[in-house]
């Protein structure tokens, strides 16, 4: 399933899915209608925490909207296409926001060559990514005045889906509800001085908008293999990145288990698994590349979901 936080028109934001003919049902809106309660099926994170039974329900919805929409085309106002929506972050209120950074190989040389970081990691490392700064779907993001290097990184991303603590290795992906995208927005002559000062990147990747992420969370048996997914970049059409996940340091499962040691993992708990290199900072025409007010950045996840901001 694709299953995502939206509003339609002026009516609040509730949890949605995306039906196979590629329109969207407002899952909430039908199961208040219908059971004349929102319950567990209100967002996406009440979901998460429901477990499977809910996630049944909403199976069970989504076959009789999607059954009601062939023959009526709008299920009775509970299914339109994707533009009527507003897409939020999915879950925009996640107990925690991690980033592992420094996962891929060809970054992290990109990164040392650049003196944006100082040390060669041992171990999953990680910042946090504040919810305030996450932005949806579609969304404008402004460039901060007297920024002047605004890069993009594009990331796989996954959700926890159940309480994960003291987990190893073999049994972390039981923990896994599903997959996102991210795109890792980073003022890089702030994060050169952070890391100049012995400082973990907290302002350069923490301005208003920095976090776009979504539309749709794809739940784990809609993935046939997260070891193998393409992730691309482009900026106003033109590709700037392609590369695939099996070149990813640190996997899921290590990534649980590193982090599950010691903090406890909830459901609805975000984890970005980090980019690859070819982001704007390390090329050799990186002034032409950083992004600028009016440019509009696509990032996919090939033939499962793509997520656009538009920079202003």
């Amino acid at each position: 399933m694709h299953l995502g936080l939206a509003r339609h028109g002026n009516g609040p934001a509730g949890l949605v899915a995306q039906l196979a003919s590629g329109r969207v049902a407002n899952v909430a809106a039908a199961a208040a209608a219908r059971t004349g309660e929102l319950g567990d099926l209100a967002t996406p994170k009440t979901l998460i925490a429901a477990g499977e039974a809910a996630l049944d329900r909403v199976r069970g919805l989504l076959s009789q909207l999607s059954k009601e929409d062939t023959e009526t085309h709008g299920a009775g106002g509970f299914v339109a296409e994707a533009e009527a929506f507003h897409f939020l972050p999915p879950i925009p209120d996640t107990g925690k926001f991690l980033c592992v950074g420094k996962n891929y190989h060809a970054h992290l040389d990109e990164l040392s060559r650049n003196d944006l970081i100082r040390e060669i990691p041992s171990e999953p490392t990680g910042f946090i990514k504040l919810n305030s700064v996450l932005s949806g779907h579609g969304d404008k993001v402004e460039r901060p005045e007297g920024i002047t290097t605004l890069d993009y990184e594009p990331e796989l991303a996954f959700v926890i889906g159940k309480p994960a603590f003291h987990v190893g290795s073999p049994d972390a992906m039981s923990h896994v509800f599903g997959i996102t995208l991210f795109n890792d927005l980073t003022a890089r002559e702030v994060q050169k001085r952070e890391v100049a000062s012995g400082t973990r990147f907290w302002t350069a990747k923490n301005m208003p908008g920095f976090g776009p992420i979504g539309p749709w969370i794809v739940t784990m048996d809609a993935v046939q293999d997260v070891t193998d997914l393409w992730i691309g970049c482009s900026v106003n059409g033109e590709q700037r990145q392609r590369f695939n996940t099996r070149d990813q340091i640190h996997k899921f499962p290590d990534i649980i288990a590193h982090f599950s040691r010691y903090l406890p993992l909830e459901p609805g708990d975000i984890f970005a698994t980090g980019a690859a290199a070819g982001t704007a900072f390390a090329q050799p025409n990186a002034a032409d590349l950083y992004l600028r007010p009016g440019d509009v950045v696509e990032i996919e996840i090939e033939g499962l979901i793509s997520l656009q901001t538009r920079i202003v």
